[in-house]
């Protein structure tokens, strides 16, 4: 046997068998490369899918899901301001709406047609500053609106929704209120803890009240005349003499975390509020100041109102759900229904005469609308 032929051999072996594996290797790391992108390009198509989806739903608000308590009547089509329109509150006076924009700043009033909610009539008030809440004095005609970025209270004409002044006030003015048993307009302030008063009359700030929270939504009790305030960072309640300019008194909420929107049934002597942060609705005694009960509501819920006729209350948030309760005692409440909206329809109020319910639609790349509920007896 020749030596050196045998080791040329295994060398010629050996590089035959590397050869082999080299070549398998690749090939096996080929097709994972084309496994790693097909499955790479799957996932994307699915991804551009689904943001497709969610964006045709964010742009198309859809009709609402049916409901054996509430009968959807049609929208009514705002003015579009802009990419994105997000509205926030409501204010009903006689036969009028008004709905403020956060985002353009811009206040609609709303004449409702009585053959057809299509056929309503819409006027707008443009404005400098996210619009918030709306005060109407009974009887006269002067109206005051919010504006947190400008930090002025803006004093308006409702019926010609011209601007007849301006009143600075502190930073972030939100919620806002007239009191008639002390012809006072009240001001929340979020970011700085307190409430302005405002003297319709002579148009000017005349006193504040210093809050232990920040101040979210506000509702008066008719019966006592006492203003009753949410504190969201602490989840209380604080009862507030504006006479007086003072807290009354101030008691937990819980199991409510992060309240916002706020009704009164002043006659079974009831407080509703409603909790973004934990999708509650609870039920504060006002006599004895303590939560007597709680139900749970559509997601992330910002503001509640109460029909004292059909003793129905409603509540809507930013998930898109509107929940109908019936209050069949002081103590006693069930869910009627959960209605789907749309996402981002967040504020309502009810109409105590025809038993409407408005609820406001956010929109992206189309025209922002209120939506029109009747309640069925």
């Amino acid at each position: 046997m020749n030596p050196k032929r045998h080791f040329e051999e295994g060398l010629e072996m050996f590089a035959e068998t590397a050869n082999a594996a080299s070549t398998t290797a690749n090939a096996r790391r080929n097709k994972l490369a084309i496994n790693v992108l097909k499955t790479s390009v799957t996932v994307a198509v699915m991804l551009i899918g689904l943001a497709a989806v969610m964006l045709a739903y964010l742009i198309y608000p859809g009709t609402p899901s049916k409901s054996k308590v509430m009968v959807f009547e049609g929208f009514v089509k705002l003015p579009r301001k802009g990419p994105l329109t997000r509205l926030d509150y409501l204010t009903l006076s006689d036969q009028s709406l008004f709905v403020t924009s956060e985002s353009s700043g811009a206040l609609f009033r709303i004449a409702f047609d009585a053959s057809s909610v299509k056929e309503s009539t819409v006027w707008e008030m443009p404005g400098a500053g996210a619009a918030h809440g709306v005060a109407l004095l009974p009887d006269k005609n002067v109206a005051f609106i919010t504006r947190s970025e400008t930090n002025t209270v803006d004093v308006f004409d409702p019926k010609s929704l011209h601007q007849l002044a301006s009143i600075p006030v502190a930073d972030d003015p939100d919620a806002i209120l007239y009191i008639p048993s002390t012809n006072l307009i009240y001001v929340a302030h979020g970011d700085p803890n307190m409430a302005t008063l405002i003297d319709p009359q002579r148009l000017t700030t005349v006193g504040t009240i210093q809050l232990s929270g920040k101040p979210e939504f506000s509702a008066v009790d008719s019966e006592s005349g006492l203003l009753f305030q949410n504190v969201k960072d602490t989840n209380e309640v604080a009862a507030i003499d504006v006479g007086k300019r003072s807290v009354d008194g101030q008691w937990p909420l819980a199991p409510c975390v992060e309240p916002s929107g706020m009704a009164i049934d002043s006659e079974k002597r009831r407080l509703f509020t409603v909790c973004s942060g934990n999708a509650k609705l609870v039920v504060f005694d006002l006599e004895r100041h303590r939560v007597i009960t709680w139900l749970g509501v559509g997601g992330a819920p910002d503001s509640v109102a109460f029909d004292p006729g059909l003793h129905r209350i409603y509540t809507a948030g930013k998930a898109g759900e509107m929940t109908v309760i019936q209050q069949d005692g002081p103590d006693n409440y069930r869910v009627l229904d959960e209605i789907h909206t749309h996402y981002g329809a967040h504020t309502l109020t009810v109409d105590p005469v025809s038993h409407r319910v408005f609820v406001a639609y956010a929109s992206l790349l189309a025209h922002p609308r209120i939506a029109v509920f009747s309640a069925t007896q």
